[in-house]
């Protein structure tokens, strides 16, 4: 049976990019996982990318020596972050699609098409002890290839659903949750996120396949208005609200 709880990640990548923007120490995205798990958070969850526009790869190693085990590290398919994650060991990896002009992730990892290369990933991972997760759209072609990287967990792309309104939202809506029911009975651990807010979390949340939640960018924008701590008690709230209709 699905389970009937549902965790909590908090992407921390925009505490980043605001210290960027300046160059400065602050604020300190190290700093903002400690308060964020202090809030509610089940786990942080950071997106080293490749041109380092906001976490930095001493952020990653500093988050890991504190909380490894709370530790979701997103990242590209590359020799140089696969060499980065095995030295580094946080205890998930997230492997994600990456295009250096992209404002953010704009869909999910295309498995079909790099099978070989995330399978072999996906075992360099698994034999440093670190549980890998595959970024994909709901699409049953992925889906089949997911299988095949031996992958264990899965996270639905869920930026086409918070983009849309109305009918297209309703559609989309019906095929992440036929998508999240077809990947459990296939045994993946299934997890959601991108785009998500307190407005429009609760129907994702009541899927009750979906066991994790990774959110961000609302949260810490949000943030700028109640604090960190408030910001993530009320997603926390959005989601337990929507799980229990």
């Amino acid at each position: 049976m699905p389970s009937t709880s549902i965790r909590l990640g908090v992407n921390v990548d925009h505490v980043a990019t605001i210290r960027q923007a300046r160059g400065t120490v602050y604020p300190d995205p190290v700093e903002a996982g400690c308060v964020a798990l202090a809030a509610g958070a089940a786990s942080i969850t950071v997106h080293l990318r490749e041109d380092r526009r906001h976490i930095q790869d001493r952020d990653v190693a500093e988050l890991v020596r504190m909380h490894r085990a709370r530790i979701n590290l997103e990242m590209a398919v590359t020799p140089a972050m696969l060499a980065l994650a095995c030295r580094l060991k946080p205890a998930f990896v997230c492997l994600v699609p990456e295009k250096r002009e992209e404002l953010t992730t704009e869909g999910g990892l295309d498995v079909a098409a790099q099978l070989d290369p995330v399978r072999l990933a996906c075992q360099r991972l698994a034999k440093a002890g670190i549980a890998v997760a595959l970024f994909i759209d709901a699409d049953v072609r992925q889906l089949k290839a997911a299988r095949a990287s031996g992958a264990p967990h899965l996270e639905i792309h869920t930026g086409r659903y918070a983009d849309t309104r109305g009918a297209a939202q309703a559609d989309e809506l019906r095929r992440i949750a036929a998508f999240a029911k077809s990947a459990h009975k296939a045994g993946f651990e299934v997890h959601a996120g991108h785009g998500l807010t307190t407005a429009n979390v609760a129907p994702i949340a009541r899927i009750r396949e979906v066991i994790e939640l990774n959110i961000g960018h609302s949260i810490v924008a949000r943030s700028l208005f109640v604090g960190l701590p408030a910001a993530v008690a009320e997603m926390r709230r959005a989601i337990d609200d929507g799980r229990s209709r």
